[in-house]
């Protein structure tokens, strides 16, 4: 039986909250399959040394920041 709801009942995350915390697990993943799949595709390319750590981290920053704003519009819309 759930108990009655009093002055003092908390609340949920706001949607707000909702969208921050997507877009922050969107970030991370997009941020890891990045790591993998850029430096895979630079290191086959012949990439090395510093022209490698730029072109990973574009990807990675690239990859994170479209899939964090995915994943942040779909909670969005299950709010």
């Amino acid at each position: 039986m759930p108990m009655p709801g009093g002055v003092y009942q908390q609340q949920g995350p706001s949607c707000f909250d909702k969208m921050k915390m997507g877009f922050i697990l969107g970030f991370c993943v997009g941020m890891a399959s990045g790591a993998l799949f850029g430096g895979f595709s630079a290191l086959r390319g012949g990439i090395r040394g510093r022209e490698l750590v730029n072109t990973v981290g574009k990807v990675m920053i690239q990859g994170g920041g479209s899939f964090g704003t995915f994943l942040a519009i779909g909670s969005g819309l299950r709010c």
